[in-house]
């Protein structure tokens, strides 16, 4: 299974990479990409259960109606994108940032108190270098912060519908604001994808500065057919063409359909976000931090050689993670837009239980069973190149970031901790084995 994984993600990457090295792709390529995708989501399980998996499979969705069927141009002259499809993404900027705002309005009345970014900087699931130092902004900034976020996503996307010049104002909007998103966090390729449908509120005019104007380039080919179309000019229609049509429009019924319990949930005081009703995931609901955490805790996984893992002689070595907090001397790490699935998923087990969890009890055996591939998602391995630990268990911490300048931080310190207690119990290979048979896991074999 890993090996058809394996095999699937580079057959998806070298297709990507061709469409984005010669900037040409159809409707066959772009639904390849898309059905690997969905397929890779569909067996993720709790891997891929992120927001903006829907949101990547919505927006390649809309991107294959965006080509032409066969053709592999950069500009081809019979198949201009539809507006129907130009719409379609306006439409999912639209539903992204609005859902947005309403989820913050209606959740936490930090949100209407203009207090979250308080405390955002520090308790979002990944923080970056620039967040230790925007965390202690003062109070107004902050303040101002939360009011730009709500003008942003509660305002601004009605733009989209007062003309030209005011959507164009819209995808700049959109688009700084993603930036800062990026800048500020570590928010996995979210941002990233966000900017993708701001980008059809421009038209040709307003991109053109993006192009070169050599003669033969694709600027003044474009300019040629605007002029040929002004002048009553039209290229004889071919019968794939009035095909297309059919299907533009068959298109255009489709979302309108499915966006009809989207709208709904939009309009419901009891919204719920990053949800699809669609076993497709064409048009789904989204949303970002309806709530916010005012604290930050950490599980760490510990390990030891120890026999006895009650003896208070026992020496328990730690894990460090990839990017989420751990060593508290470690710089908080940039890494959007890659995506530390593990790291994600253990700043939601933080603020849940174990029970709730069981895969960290799953990941728990991997550890003591020293499996090269559970392995590879870990920063560090305090037991390399010795015998593999007897316990593992989770402990639990509250993290703050230190002060810049203060004592912690002359120290080297970007974390301040304080243990809260345990988190798991310490965990054994062999007194796992009925945990893994249960659930029809694998048991761990040491490699």
């Amino acid at each position: 299974m890993d090996s058809i994984l394996d095999y699937l993600s580079l057959f998806g990457l070298a297709t990507s990479a061709f469409v984005l090295v010669t900037g040409c792709a159809n409707m066959v390529l772009m639904a390849v990409l898309w059905v690997l995708y969905l397929s890779l989501v569909n067996v993720g399980q709790i891997w891929y259960s992120f927001g903006w998996e829907s949101q990547l499979l919505e927006t390649g969705f809309l991107g294959i109606f965006l080509c032409p069927l066969w053709t592999l141009s950069r500009l081809p002259w019979h198949t201009p994108p539809s507006s129907i499809v130009i719409w379609g993404f306006r439409w999912l900027i639209f539903r992204i940032m609005l859902g947005a705002g309403l989820i913050k309005i209606r959740g936490d009345r930090c949100w209407r108190e203009l207090t979250c970014m308080d405390y955002h900087y520090e308790t979002q699931p990944v923080p970056n270098p620039i967040a230790y130092f925007m965390h202690r902004s003062p109070w107004w900034f902050h303040q101002f912060e939360t009011l730009v976020n709500h003008f942003i996503e509660l305002v601004v996307p009605f733009f989209l519908f007062l003309g030209r010049r005011m959507c164009i104002v819209h995808g700049l909007l959109q688009i700084l604001f993603q930036v800062l998103l990026i800048i500020s966090g570590n928010l996995s390729f979210l941002n990233w994808l966000t900017i993708v449908p701001s980008i059809a509120c421009f038209d040709d005019v307003s991109l053109g500065f993006l192009f070169s104007s050599k003669r033969g380039g694709v600027k003044e080919r474009v300019a040629q057919m605007q002029l040929k179309e002004a002048a009553g000019e039209q290229l004889p229609l071919r019968y794939g063409c009035y095909v297309r049509k059919v299907v533009n429009i068959s298109f255009g019924l489709l979302i309108a359909y499915l966006s009809i319990p989207v709208v709904l949930n939009l309009l419901n005081s009891r919204q719920v976000m990053n949800t699809s009703f669609n076993p497709l995931r064409i048009v789904n609901t989204y949303g970002a931090f309806g709530s916010i955490t005012k604290e930050r805790t950490e599980v760490v996984l510990q390990g030891t050689s120890s026999l006895d893992p009650n003896d208070p002689a026992a020496v328990w070595e730690e894990y460090d993670f990839k990017c989420k907090p751990g060593d508290l001397k470690r710089r908080p790490c940039f890494i959007t837009p890659y995506h530390y699935r593990l790291d994600w998923l253990m700043w939601f087990a933080a603020f849940q239980t174990y029970e709730q969890n069981e895969w960290i009890i799953h990941l728990a055996g991997k550890l003591l069973a020293q499996e090269e591939a559970t392995l590879s998602l870990m920063a560090t391995n305090p037991f390399a190149g010795r015998a593999p630990p007897r316990w593992i268990r989770g402990e639990h911490f509250k993290y703050k970031f230190s002060r810049p300048g203060g004592k912690h931080a002359s120290e080297g310190r970007w974390w301040i901790r304080k243990r809260i207690g345990p988190y798991f119990p310490p965990v054994n290979l062999q007194g796992l084995k009925k945990f893994y048979e249960d659930r029809n896991w694998p048991y761990p074999v040491r490699d």
